[in-house]
């Protein structure tokens, strides 16, 4: 008599067990599967290999060399561009000739918004070393005033003058004055590999 009951519990027992395994792949059917939010950029607007999300310089010129941050790497030297003014005697006033190369200069500068720039102003030896050091600064300045009408931030071009004491030719003759009366620019420091130079020569008087 015993048999049976203890058999009518085991079915039992084997029941609940098949409806609690039953019940609950049900609730994980019905348990909606959580999705994950895109919260890093993945994108690569510069298309320098370095995501959005880690680009700590955006907008990296193409070809540049970069670190890990896609930051191009700053010089550790300056470099002298080949450009250069030249001015009448004792004038401060630029040459229209120049008007289309200095406006490449901007947009080089521009292009390039880590650049910061110094103009250097000289004069030749046709008079007063007080008198050439003002003269040297001027004509860097006016450099300096046509890059500011083109948009470039006052902060990123600095001037210098020196006066006479620099000379780009040693001799006395009328186109040895007139390669001295000039302007030239020295990029300071700027990011990435920037292989872009200009030139800015003028026709010398005739003699």
């Amino acid at each position: 008599m015993k048999v049976i009951p203890i058999f009518f519990m085991a079915c039992l027992i084997s029941a609940c067990s098949s409806n609690s395994n039953t019940e609950t792949g049900d609730e994980y059917e019905y348990i909606e599967t959580p999705t994950s939010d895109q919260i890093a950029d993945l994108l690569d607007d510069d298309r320098d290999g370095v995501i959005n999300a880690r680009d700590l310089c955006p907008g990296t010129p193409q070809g540049s060399e970069i670190d890990n941050d896609g930051c191009g790497e700053y010089l550790k030297t300056s470099q002298e561009m080949q450009i250069r003014v030249l001015f009448a005697n004792d004038s401060d006033e630029i040459n229209p000739v120049f008007t289309q190369q200095l406006s490449e200069l901007s947009e080089f500068l521009e292009e390039y918004p880590s650049t910061s720039i110094e103009l250097q102003g000289y004069a030749s030896r046709t008079g007063t070393a007080e008198h050439n050091l003002d003269l040297s600064k001027r004509r860097a300045d006016n450099v300096r005033r046509v890059l500011l009408q083109n948009g470039i931030s006052p902060n990123r071009v600095t001037i210098v003058g020196y006066g006479d004491t620099v000379l780009a030719s040693t001799g006395t003759d009328e186109t040895s004055h007139a390669l001295n009366r000039r302007v030239t620019a020295t990029v300071v420091g700027y990011k990435g590999e920037v292989k872009k130079e200009w030139t800015i020569f003028t026709t010398l008087p005739k003699s």
